[in-house]
C-alpha cells in the first residue's frame, strides 16, 4: 500500500463533523487526499480547481465514514477462557471455576508464560478481525501480567503490532487491573512496589500513552489509586479508568478530578459522577459487550450523559473473560439495542468520540487537515452500520489516502 494524492468521487460522506447533526452527511460528495491527509471535502460539484486534476477514484455512490476507532481493548493477552465459559454454562460456580484455575488468574498465568513474539502472534488474528471492519486505531491495555516483566512485554507487543499490520496503536498501562495472588490483601503494597515502578519503566522505554486502572470492590478502591494517578500526572500521562461497572465507588469522580480522558463501563454512574465528567471534559466509554457477556441488568445512564452533554464512545472491550469480541459493528448494534443509543450516537461513539477518548485530534472525522483514514461501505444510509447483526458491509479501507 502506497500513499498517493487522489480525489475520491461519487460518494456520500458522513463527516461526523464537530457539532453537526444527521451524521454531518454530504450527499454526492468528493474527498481530496494529499500527503496522507484530507485536503478538502464537500459537494462533488464544488471541487476546487487545485484538486480537480488529481487522479480520480470513483467510489460508486457508496457511503464513506471516518475509519472506525476501538478505544478500549485488551487485545494483547495470552490464552483463552473458553473452558471457563463452558464450565459456567454447565453450572459451575465462580468458586469452582477459580479452584480449577479459571478467572483472571488463568489469563495472568498464560500471559506470564508467553514471550513478546507469542503475544503478538496471538493478538494478530484479533487485530485482523478488527481491521476487516475498517478499524484504523486500536487502544491496547496491559494488565494481565501484574508483574514488571510481563506488563512491559504486553506493552512491547502492543507497540509492535503496527510493524505487522496497517494499524495505529495507542497503549494504556493497566498495571492496577487486579491484585495478583502474591500480593493478596496487600493492594497498597502492590501499587507502590510493582505498579508505580513498572509505570516509570514503561514511560522511560516509551511504551505508554495513558494510565488506566480498575476501580471496583474486587480490584482497587479510589483512595488506593491516588498514588498511581499522582505518578501518572508527574510523568505527564493522561488518565483513564474502569469505573462504576459493578457498583458506584465514585471512581468516575476521581478520574474527572485528574482531567481524565475517559471513564469506562459506568453502568452504576450517578448524576454527581456525570456532572464531574461533564466539567472535566471526560468521555464516557460504553462497553455493551461486557454487559452482555456478564448478563448484567444495570444499564449506563445514557439519558443523564445526554442531559449533561458528556460525549459517549463505544468500544469492544476485547478481552478473554468478560468481552471476548472483536466486532465494533456488533458493538454499535448492542449500544442501540441494549442501551437505546441512537445509530448516530453509535457511529459518533466509534469515530469522533472514540478519538477524543484517546486524546487524538487528528482522526475520527472527515475534515481538512486530518488523517485520510476512511471506510467505504456498501450501504445507502449510515444507520445501516448499527442496524444489521453479524453482517459486514465494508467495501474498502483507506489508510493515509490509499486503498
Amino acid at each position: 500500500m502506497q500513499t498517493r494524492d487522489q480525489l475520491f468521487t461519487d460518494l456520500h460522506a458522513a463527516t461526523m463533523a464537530e457539532g453537526s447533526s444527521a451524521y454531518g452527511l454530504i450527499e454526492d460528495a468528493a474527498i481530496a487526499a494529499v500527503d496522507g491527509k484530507i485536503a478538502w471535502v464537500g459537494p462533488q460539484e464544488d471541487v476546487p480547481e487545485v484538486y480537480a486534476e488529481l487522479p480520480r477514484t470513483s467510489l460508486g455512490g457508496r457511503l464513506v465514514t471516518p475509519a472506525l476507532i476501538d478505544c478500549h481493548t485488551h487485545v494483547v493477552h495470552g490464552g483463552h477462557r473458553a473452558v471457563e465459559f463452558e464450565m459456567r454454562l454447565n453450572g459451575a460456580s465462580y468458586e469452582e471455576v477459580a479452584r480449577a484455575g479459571g478467572g483472571i488468574i488463568s489469563t495472568v498465568t498464560a500471559t506470564r508464560e508467553a514471550s513478546v513474539e507469542d503475544l503478538i502472534a496471538q493478538a494478530l488474528p484479533r487485530v485482523d478481525a478488527m481491521l476487516a471492519e475498517s478499524v484504523s486505531v486500536i487502544e491496547v491495555k496491559s494488565g494481565y501480567g501484574l508483574d514488571r516483566d510481563t506488563e512491559l512485554n504486553m506493552l512491547r507487543a502492543a507497540r509492535t503490532l503496527p510493524d505487522h499490520r496497517p494499524v495505529r496503536v495507542v497503549t494504556s498501562f493497566l498495571g492496577a487491573h487486579a491484585i495478583p495472588v502474591e500480593y493478596k490483601n496487600r493492594p497498597d503494597a502492590y501499587i507502590s512496589e510493582v505498579c508505580i515502578p513498572t509505570l516509570r519503566a514503561a514511560h522511560a522505554e516509551g511504551l505508554v500513552d495513558a494510565v488506566d486502572a480498575f476501580c471496583e470492590g474486587i480490584a482497587f478502591l479510589p483512595d488506593q489509586l491516588v498514588p498511581l494517578f499522582d505518578a501518572a500526572k508527574e510523568l505527564g500521562l493522561p488518565i483513564k479508568l474502569h469505573a462504576e461497572q459493578l457498583s458506584n465507588l465514585g471512581g468516575a469522580k476521581l478520574a474527572a478530578s485528574y482531567g481524565a480522558l475517559s471513564a469506562d463501563h459506568i453502568e452504576y454512574l450517578d448524576e454527581e459522577g456525570v456532572q464531574a465528567m461533564a466539567e472535566a471534559g471526560t468521555v464516557g466509554v460504553i462497553l455493551p459487550g461486557a454487559f452482555y457477556t456478564l448478563r448484567e441488568t444495570q444499564t449506563p445512564p445514557i439519558d443523564l450523559l445526554r442531559e449533561h452533554n458528556v460525549p459517549m464512545a463505544l468500544a469492544t472491550d476485547c478481552n478473554p473473560g468478560s468481552a471476548p469480541m472483536t466486532s465494533l459493528l456488533l458493538t454499535m448494534n448492542m449500544g442501540c439495542t441494549l442501551f437505546r443509543m441512537t445509530p448516530e450516537e453509535a457511529l459518533q461513539g466509534v469515530t469522533i468520540h472514540a478519538a477524543r477518548a484517546l486524546g487524538l485530534g487528528d482522526c475520527g472525522r472527515i475534515a481538512p487537515g486530518l488523517r485520510a483514514d476512511l471506510a467505504v461501505w456498501n450501504v445507502t444510509h449510515p444507520a445501516e452500520l448499527a442496524y444489521r447483526i453479524g453482517f459486514n458491509p465494508l467495501h474498502a479501507r483507506i489508510i493515509g489516502g490509499a486503498i
